[in-house]
């Protein structure tokens, strides 16, 4: 996956110095490969929260896609203190875009957000391939019962949860994408946390109850 705008003619090279400022210093004079550089340097980041958020990869494509050609046109608007924030800018077009999307699919009945996604996507932590086949499938149903709870929470929560516990930024990190204070983010992150806890509890009964095998074989394994 490679997001690169075309270049245009007459492009400068790059140079020695490709740290986020010179890049975006470089860009807002016109350079379209300095550019291109912090695509491919942000692209998978920005993909990733978009494929959480939206659980459908060619959404999360065309966001980034659109993040990206948002970013190239606002880049004069972007202050430039030595590349600080620029990841955070960056994810916040990509999340108000992602946000967007979603409510225009739910807008039109789509069930397009209810697509799994590709089994290497799909995983919420490392694979381990010392693991027997039996750890791998409860890995992969409590993957799955994660997705579809987190598509339950409120937009913020949900948000929230991606970045922090999906993603890993920290809590100031968040903060700065979502433009809210970090007491702000603290408690979304806790209410969401709560929620998805009586999801995820409330999905384990009924498939308790649906397969009552399956209530015996835990009690012979337990």
């Amino acid at each position: 996956m490679l997001f690169v705008l075309r270049r245009l003619r007459g492009a400068r090279q790059a140079t020695t110095d490709d740290s986020d400022g010179a890049l975006i210093e470089r860009a807002q004079q016109g350079d379209l490969d300095a550019f291109n550089l912090l695509v491919e340097r942000y692209q998978r980041a920005v993909y990733n929260v978009s494929l959480r958020y939206l659980r459908a990869p060619e959404l999360a494509e065309d966001v980034t896609q659109d993040t990206f050609l948002r970013a190239y046109r606002a880049i004069d608007t972007f202050r430039n203190d030595q590349g600080h924030g620029f990841r955070a800018w960056l994810l916040r077009i990509a999340s108000n875009r992602a946000l967007d999307t979603l409510r225009g699919q739910q807008r039109r009945g789509a069930d397009s957000l209810d697509a799994r996604m590709d089994e290497d996507d799909s995983s919420w932590e490392p694979e381990d391939f010392t693991e027997t086949p039996l750890q791998f499938t409860e890995r992969g149903a409590l993957s799955a019962a994660l997705e579809d709870s987190l598509g339950h929470l409120a937009d913020d929560q949900r948000l929230a949860i991606i970045l922090a516990d999906v993603q890993g930024y920290s809590y100031e990190e968040v903060a700065e994408i979502t433009d809210v204070a970090v007491g702000t983010v603290k408690s979304r992150i806790h209410r969401g946390r709560a929620r998805l806890r009586v999801l995820l509890v409330e999905e384990q009964a009924r498939e308790h109850s649906d397969n009552p095998d399956r209530q015996v074989s835990d009690a012979e394994r337990g």
